[in-house]
Formats: C-alpha cells, sequence, structure tokens
C-alpha cells in the first residue's frame, strides 16, 4: 500500500517509520524533502501555496502538519490552505484513500472531563482557525478520521527538561493552583495515527492524549526528582487555573495500547535518551 504523509515532520516521520515497519512504501511531503530518512521517499511541496500530486494507487493520507508560528495568518496558511490543497490532490488523484488528520485538543475550552461528544469552542484566534480547517475537512471528506492530540512531548520535545535542568523551573505554593495538564508521547501519537488508519472502520473523531491528566507543578516535581535536581523553588502563578480533563477512553476501546501510558514511563524513556528525534 501507498501512504502519504502531508506534512512530515517530527510527529510525520514517526508515523511514516511504523507504516514502513509493516511493508507499506511511504511518500513524505514537506519543504525540506531532503531532511527525511532513506525509507521515505521524500517530495518538495510548500502545502501552503500548492497542490502536491498523489498517485491513484494511495490508499492511506496522513495529514500532520505543523504552523511552527502562532501568527494567525501562519496558522490560516498551514492548517487551512494546506489541508485544501491536499484534499485537492487527493480528489485529482481520483484514489479514495483512508485520510486521517491531525488537530489540537486546544479547541476545547473549559474544565472537566473532556470526551469526544463534547463540542469544541474555540476562541482563540488560533484555535478557531483549527475549527475552521475541521469544518472544511467534514465537509469534503465526511469519512476521514479527525484526531485532536493533546501537547506532544518526546525526543526533542523537552521543555520541562530544560527548565529544570537550567534552575528555571518554580511551583506554585498552592498545590491547587498548578493547572492541569494533558499529554501524549510523540511515539504514542505517531502510533495512534498508524493504528487508526488501518483500523476497518475508525470513528470520525477521536481524542489523543495519554491516561493520566495531571498538575504541571507533578510533572516538574517529579522530573526534579528523577534528574537528582532537589526540591524546587516556589513562586506565585500568574496564569488561569485549569482542570481540563481530556479521556482517551475511545482511542483505548478501539484497540489502541499505549507504550507510555503516563508521563513517568514518557519522561523516563526521555531522559534515558531512548527514541530518535526526527526534527
Amino acid at each position: 500500500m501507498h501512504v502519504v504523509i502531508a506534512g512530515c515532520g517530527d510527529l510525520g516521520t514517526a508515523a511514516g517509520l511504523r507504516f514502513h515497519q509493516v511493508g507499506h512504501n511511504v511518500v513524505g511531503l514537506r519543504r525540506s524533502p531532503e531532511l527525511l530518512p532513506t525509507w521515505i521517499e521524500g517530495r518538495a511541496v510548500d502545502l501552503r501555496h500548492d497542490a502536491p500530486v498523489i498517485s491513484a494507487d494511495t490508499g492511506v493520507v496522513v495529514v500532520a502538519l505543523a504552523a511552527g508560528s502562532r501568527d494567525t495568518e501562519t496558522y490560516r496558511a498551514t492548517y487551512v490552505d494546506g489541508l485544501r490543497h491536499v484534499l485537492d490532490a487527493v480528489d485529482a488523484s481520483g484514489s479514495s484513500p483512508r485520510v486521517v488528520v491531525v488537530s489540537s485538543t486546544a479547541v476545547y475550552g473549559g474544565d472537566g472531563i473532556v470526551t469526544e461528544d463534547i463540542p469544541a469552542t474555540g476562541g482563540t484566534e488560533t484555535t478557531d482557525v483549527l475549527l475552521e480547517a475541521e469544518d472544511m475537512l467534514r465537509e469534503r471528506a465526511p469519512g476521514a478520521t479527525l484526531v485532536r492530540l493533546s501537547g506532544i512531548y518526546g525526543p526533542g520535545r523537552t521543555r520541562l527538561i530544560d527548565q529544570v535542568r537550567s534552575g528555571r523551573a518554580t511551583v506554585v505554593p498552592e498545590p491547587g493552583r498548578s493547572p492541569m495538564t494533558n499529554r501524549i508521547h510523540r511515539d504514542d501519537a505517531a502510533a495512534a495515527l498508524v493504528h487508526l488508519a488501518t483500523l476497518d472502520a475508525a470513528p470520525p473523531l477521536v481524542i489523543g492524549t495519554d491516561d493520566e491528566p495531571v498538575r504541571r507543578d507533578e510533572v516538574l516535581r517529579f522530573l526534579a526528582a528523577e534528574l537528582g535536581a532537589g526540591p524546587l523553588p516556589e513562586a506565585s502563578a500568574d496564569v488561569p487555573v485549569t482542570d481540563k480533563r481530556l479521556s482517551n477512553a475511545l482511542l483505548k476501546s478501539s484497540g489502541f495500547s499505549f507504550r507510555y501510558p503516563t508521563y513517568r514511563e514518557g519522561y523516563r524513556a526521555v531522559i534515558a535518551g531512548d527514541g530518535i528525534r526526527y526534527a
């Protein structure tokens, strides 16, 4: 089977590896295809401006675009125009691939437990752009699977580890004032995309997040203990206190198993240097 990864950066390449390992031919679309490993056939295209060429025998298209900036116009060019160009290419190819598109759980507002049945509210310039792209996907490819991923960490995504190691990490005096966070290891995110792309009948919308929503300060204290950094200094937090807890029940009910079910296993692997850094 031919698999196209549109937006073949870190996450897309990790997904491409998993397709390659089970015998599929993988084509990666990105502006700098020379950065891709040899087992991905790289094709140069700026999806913000141009439609790629997709072969008629393509069986899966994974769209994993990344803006690289929170500027609203960059977001729209990446997520709306980029997705439009990919869908144009699918239409022009005459193929009927399974389409899996990455979005973000940032589109959910409020607190409490969040499942796929909770309406996305957006509310910021960037999340409204993501919802614009999602609406276009539903109109043009109603059979596609939309995967809203929570915060991705892993090789090369070590912001919290770097803060602890550099001595810049602080925690708030009151544990309940630390914001709730939801995350997923990059390798589990990539594996989930492949899993959903190869199901006989994938759900139209899936939340991709690990088993344990956790307050940010709990993660920082865990990292400090793992790194031998000692107690972290306290400082007042000037951030909203959130309590959004994402559920992965639907993903797990589809048969998916996490390699890193919580931040503990995942960050221990990152600290140990496990995993490949693709970007």
